[in-house]
């Protein structure tokens, strides 16, 4: 029986092509185009190994991820993206990841990565994995290397999606949460980050790239 994947991606054309090369091998479940729906889909399908990208709206891959290790689904999850910067490989590993491709790579690499993940090895692309080894050597240099680890998963949330243009009442009714708790989160932040107002702090999730307008 073939092993099971989910693909997590907002670029459909981009979707597509990967889902053609993972189903050469595995039989894919579901494709789907945010964070929020990643999670849904990892509840209902069970699969074994997920490919996701880090970058996607209403909820990005590393931050799904986490919610995906809460609720104790235990899929092993491959990063997909754009990103080569090694602070995006160094979140995805914390968050549990066992794999970080990237997309110019997926022809060469991502078999391989998928292919070690199922057998409990973790695959960095060889672009970045010197970088990643030495970051992981000097141990306590990376949260300082990386601002969005002075925030908590849940303020990356409230973060991405008030950078995506939501009010603070959407906040609210996508996070189920209240409009009161997504104000407390975005001042909390700006005093966390030491910023100066609300407009400096999505500035921040841009540069930093929380918000899904960053290209992933």
């Amino acid at each position: 029986m073939k092993k099971t994947v989910i693909l997590a991606d907002d670029h459909v054309l981009v979707a597509e092509g990967i889902k053609n090369l993972l189903a050469q091998q595995y039989d894919v479940l579901a494709t789907v185009e945010n964070g929020r729906e990643l999670i849904t889909a990892a509840k209902q399908h069970k699969p074994d190994v997920i490919v996701s990208d880090v970058s996607m709206p209403l909820l990005n891959g590393i931050d799904a991820l986490h919610k995906l290790k809460e609720q104790k689904i235990d899929a092993k999850v491959v990063f997909l993206t754009m990103h080569p910067d090694v602070k995006y490989a160094i979140r995805a590993l914390d968050a549990g990841a066992v794999g970080y491709v990237l997309k110019h790579s997926a022809a060469e690499e991502l078999l391989t990565a998928v292919e070690a993940a199922l057998a409990g090895r973790t695959f960095i692309t060889s672009l970045l994995a010197a970088e990643v080894m030495e970051a992981y050597r000097q141990g306590g240099d990376k949260g300082a290397a990386d601002p969005l680890a002075q925030l908590s998963p849940r303020q990356h949330e409230v973060l991405q999606l008030l950078a995506e243009g939501k009010t603070a009442k959407e906040v609210a009714n996508i996070m189920n949460i209240s409009s009161r708790t997504v104000e407390f989160h975005k001042y909390k932040m700006i005093e966390v980050l030491k910023l100066d107002n609300a407009r400096e702090l999505i500035k921040f999730a841009i540069e930093n790239g929380l918000a899904a307008t960053n290209p992933n």
